[in-house]
């Protein structure tokens, strides 16, 4: 008979091994193969009663409790278990038929949210059935869950559109914070909040000409906005129609007076033709974007941050070849045409980025350039991929073509043009192979443009369906 010595312990709970030492102490000999293994660390005490147990595990004592023994462990272990306080009830959470189980303590770790909210989630409570019911989309509540079991990772199942799966976010409580870290996960550039001017008048100035939904006077002058900016492209376009074209310089002739003599001489000299319709237009548009350029300046919370914006650059950049058209004119007294300069006609084909100012009026333009600047990345693979091939097939084609007679085919540099209108599949036919050679190589020239442009096609349509559902979400809030 082996004799143990335990010291005086406290009784502990053992949970599932009371189960166990009850059949043991009913019937000892079904546990004769290894009743060690189940008591194993363990011994049975009453103050400082003894345990005795014999080399074949036949005795057990009749006191009552369990404890660790002291030669297996160092220091004494709090067995005891409140399943109330530690939260591991399970919970039935029902959503549209679909049943849910899970710890109670799963669902507490997001205090904030509605599930782990115990007095948010309370009004869905079904008394009868002993189960939150639900009625949500049942395939999101899966990713749902499983962001709580797993301590914080959401991913989006495939079969979920991003709209759906955004709104069921929201219903459950996702804050803002883990709703844009999501939406930066899926791909979309969330829109920055602005600051406002902490003086009043600079505030309302600003919200006038930066906020259009924010009053009915913001909504009338952007709708004026829109309008200038129509009639400056509407002009700059009409004025190259033939039927329609004026000079912008004409010439006068003044009169002069010599002096002690009556008599008159006329010079012919350059003046502005202020009479002109398209000048009048024009010169009414750049008033307009110098006045709402200087207001938008003076009253911008951040004189850097506006600066620093590309939009705003675009605006001084479509008025400067009229400004400097009528600045030159007035400190020379030269009037230069841009029929007699192509300086001047360079400067003035800048007048075409006020079509870029209706980006700031319009949301399609807004996602759009959205758009291609979260796809940068794709778009330069793009470029590389066409770079590339156009060098291959330029020389193989010149190479293929090179003896053929009447070959449109006389360099390699001169055969980019065709490589790159027959890899983007416009094929213009001013340029075509002859040979048998040069006909082959200009198959496997499509063939390849159609790879290159497919590949980084799927990820600019996701990128733009991402932020132009983003947008919808945005706008169903207003």
């Amino acid at each position: 008979m082996q004799f143990v010595i335990t010291p005086k312990l406290e009784r502990r709970h053992l949970g599932d091994y009371l189960g166990d030492l009850t059949k043991l102490r009913r019937s000892p000999a079904d546990f004769a193969p290894s009743p060690l293994s189940l008591l194993r660390g363990f011994e049975d005490t009453h103050r400082n009663e003894h345990t005795y147990v014999d080399d074949k595990g036949t005795s057990v004592s009749e006191d009552e409790g369990l404890e660790l023994s002291s030669e297996n462990i160092s220091h004494p272990v709090d067995w005891e278990h409140n399943c109330a306080k530690e939260g591991c009830h399970r919970v039935k959470i029902n959503v549209s038929g679909l049943q849910f189980e899970t710890q109670l303590k799963t669902l507490n770790r997001l205090p904030n949210t509605l599930l782990g909210n115990p007095f948010l989630r309370e009004r869905y409570w079904d008394f009868k059935r002993k189960e939150y019911f639900f009625d949500r989309h049942r395939p999101s509540f899966q990713a749902i869950l499983y962001f709580y079991q797993s301590g914080g990772r959401l991913k989006r199942p495939y079969e979920v559109p991003l709209d759906v799966f955004i709104e069921e976010l929201k219903f459950f409580g996702f804050d803002k914070d883990m709703m844009d870290e999501y939406k930066q996960s899926e791909g979309c550039i969330l829109k920055k909040e602005c600051p406002l001017p902490e003086n009043k008048k600079l505030k309302a100035i600003w919200q006038l000409f930066e906020h259009p939904s924010s009053s009915i006077g913001a909504r009338l002058m952007s709708v004026l906005s829109v309008g200038f900016i129509l009639l400056s492209i509407g002009t700059f376009c009409m004025e190259t129609v033939p039927e329609f074209a004026s000079d912008t310089c004409v010439y006068t002739n003044i009169n002069l007076t010599e002096n002690n003599s009556s008599k008159q001489n006329k010079l012919p000299t350059v003046t502005i033709n202020y009479g002109d319709h398209f000048f009048i237009m024009e010169s009414v548009c750049v008033a307009w974007f110098i006045f709402e350029l200087l207001m938008r300046f003076i009253s911008c919370p951040s004189k850097r941050s506006f600066i620093k914006h590309i939009l705003h650059w675009v605006d001084l950049v479509s008025v400067l070849p009229h400004l400097v058209f009528v600045g030159t004119y007035c400190l020379s007294g030269v009037c230069i045409d841009s029929h007699a300069s192509n300086a001047v006609a360079v400067l003035r084909i800048l007048r075409v980025t006020r079509v870029l100012k209706l980006g700031k009026h319009s949301e399609g333009l807004q996602i759009l350039a959205l758009t291609i600047a979260n796809s940068f990345k794709e778009l330069l693979t793009f470029v590389a991929f066409l770079a590339f091939g156009v060098v291959i097939f330029s020389a193989a084609m010149f190479h293929s073509e090179r003896f053929v007679e009447g070959t449109h085919f006389e360099s390699i540099p001169g055969t980019f043009w065709w490589s790159v209108v027959s890899m983007t599949t416009v094929g213009y036919g001013d340029m075509f192979p002859q040979g048998t050679a040069g006909k082959i190589v200009g198959t496997f020239t499509v063939i390849g443009g159609i790879l290159t442009i497919a590949l980084p096609v799927p990820i600019v349509v996701t990128n733009f369906n991402c932020l132009y559902n983003s947008y919808k979400s945005r706008a169903s809030m207003y």
